[in-house]
């Protein structure tokens, strides 16, 4: 029985850690919702939007981490800078896609759910948005690497990464890193 206590003890204590991080996670991605919804009602258009967006976002989503788990095992033959290059792309494509789904004007009403810790440093924030009258379930990965950033979006059960990561497998078969790099750059001209 008194080997028993520590373990419980240090379990309780793992508890209320994971407890706290869930907490700090989820008010981290209310401010980020907060901040985003303010600039998209304000803006006029989807183009003006991902423009306001593009400095803010950064500070709520872990874009490198994004883009490495997109990539998937293939991203330690990226040299740096086709790091930095399919990093930055993948940026823009992903704030011209998320921008593109705001109706100017219009704030969608957001329910946060109960978040949840998978491990530690981990948290999962599961949320209900409606929106003109549709209803969608979206849960936002998050880590604790400089604080609590998104580090995947999961929009009605598929995975933004796993969903980009079936994409640029193809392309890393076909050419490597430099095939990725240019289907991203395809990709965001096409978008523009």
């Amino acid at each position: 029985m008194n080997r028993l206590l520590p373990a419980l003890f240090l379990g309780l204590l793992f508890q209320g850690a994971l407890h706290a991080s869930t907490q700090v996670a989820e008010e981290r991605l209310r401010t980020a919702v907060d901040e985003v919804l303010a600039v998209a009602k304000a803006s006029s258009n989807p183009g003006s939007l991902a423009e306001k967006l593009h400095p803010i976002l950064p500070k709520y989503i872990s874009f490198e981490a994004m883009t490495r788990r997109a990539v998937g095992p293939g991203w330690r033959q990226f040299s740096p800078n086709q790091k930095k290059e399919a990093t930055k792309l993948f940026t823009t494509l992903i704030i011209r896609n998320y921008s593109s789904k705001f109706t100017p004007g219009l704030n969608p009403e957001i329910v946060f759910n109960k978040a949840t810790a998978p491990a530690q440093g981990r948290v999962e924030v599961p949320t209900t948005i409606l929106s003109q009258g549709s209803r969608y379930v979206v849960t936002y990965r998050m880590e604790d690497s400089e604080g609590w950033k998104i580090t995947d979006v999961v929009i009605e059960g598929v995975s933004l990464v796993a969903n980009y990561r079936t994409q640029f497998d193809a392309e890393f078969k076909k050419g490597g890193a430099e095939a990725v790099v240019d289907s991203l750059i395809q990709a965001v001209a096409q978008k523009s």
